[in-house]
């Protein structure tokens, strides 16, 4: 797998179980185990481990709605390019769905859908979820998961832009070598050239 679109935490991630009650933290009050630690990819933790053990690391908290692990946009999108995936507003917060999620067949009418597991989306997106763009990432390449892959394709978009305008522009200037512009016609005030024109004599 290539780690430049996909980094090495993401099917870590993928494949933890969250909201298990901490082992070390039982008895305390936030004991869910809902934040993982992308420099340490070690599982699973609570609050209190955080603060103990991942104080000064990159970590994200894990949410739920309707029994399916989510993840803030806020949060997941500073490390990670989620281009494509379907958001969904949740408590005032936008989110996205960490796994694919079964679904009935649909009915007719539906516009969107998943290009992987076919569930159908709101809006004009190509995954429903994080798991589901890692199957389209691993697949075809096609979509990437790196910020820094995201931030190149940008600087060429603008590059390609930029050269665009620049062949544009030089493609006027060869325009206007080809085509001169067409002089003006001379003023009736200009004055007329003295003297009679005399023709040049024939050769012998």
């Amino acid at each position: 797998m290539d780690t430049m679109l996909v980094p090495p935490w993401l099917e870590s991630l993928l494949s933890t179980s969250f909201f298990t009650v901490c082992r070390t933290h039982g008895d305390a009050a936030r004991n869910e185990c809902n934040m993982y630690c992308l420099d340490c990819e070690g599982g699973a933790f609570c609050f209190y481990c955080r603060s103990s053990r991942h104080k000064d690391h990159q970590v994200i908290q894990i949410r739920r709605s309707s029994y399916h692990d989510v993840v803030r946009v806020t949060e997941i999108q500073k490390v990670l390019d989620i281009s494509g995936v379907q958001t969904y507003v949740i408590n005032s917060a936008r989110v996205l769905f960490l796994k694919e999620r079964p679904q009935p067949k649909y009915g007719k009418g539906v516009a969107h859908i998943c290009v992987i597991c076919g569930r159908s989306l709101l809006d004009p997106f190509r995954f429903c979820s994080l798991g589901c763009k890692l199957v389209g990432v691993k697949r075809n390449g096609e979509a990437s998961f790196t910020i820094e892959a995201k931030n190149e394709a940008l600087m060429e978009r603008r590059e390609g832009i930029s050269r665009g305008e620049e062949e544009l522009r030089e493609g006027s200037q060869q325009q206007q070598d080809i085509y001169p512009p067409t002089p003006p016609p001379p003023s009736s005030s200009a004055r007329r050239r003295k003297g009679i024109p005399h023709r040049a004599p024939f050769g012998s």
